[in-house]
């Protein structure tokens, strides 16, 4: 399985959307259960955050990959669990 980034900001309402839709898709088909986020919060880790090319919240990087940012659909959450499987 693929190393798995998630930035994110405490108080974001898409980010909460997104890490809602992760739990509902891990529910749903066990293959993805299995994948380990790093849940990185951009105001508590500044400099890990800094190191990242990124502009909004949620970022999804995949091996060091960026694979999605910003407003969260299923469909492309899903997209960054199918990148950490394969």
């Amino acid at each position: 399985m693929k190393k798995v980034k998630a930035f994110y900001l405490e108080n974001c309402p898409h980010c909460k959307r997104a890490f809602k839709m992760i739990e509902v898709l891990k529910a749903k088909n066990p293959k993805y259960s299995g994948i380990e986020i790093e849940y990185i919060d951009e105001s508590m880790h500044v400099q890990a955050a800094n190191a990242h090319d990124y502009y909004f919240v949620p970022t999804f990087y995949v091996d060091d990959v960026k694979v999605h940012e910003g407003v969260p659909t299923f469909e492309k959450i899903e997209d960054v669990l199918i990148k950490a499987i394969s």
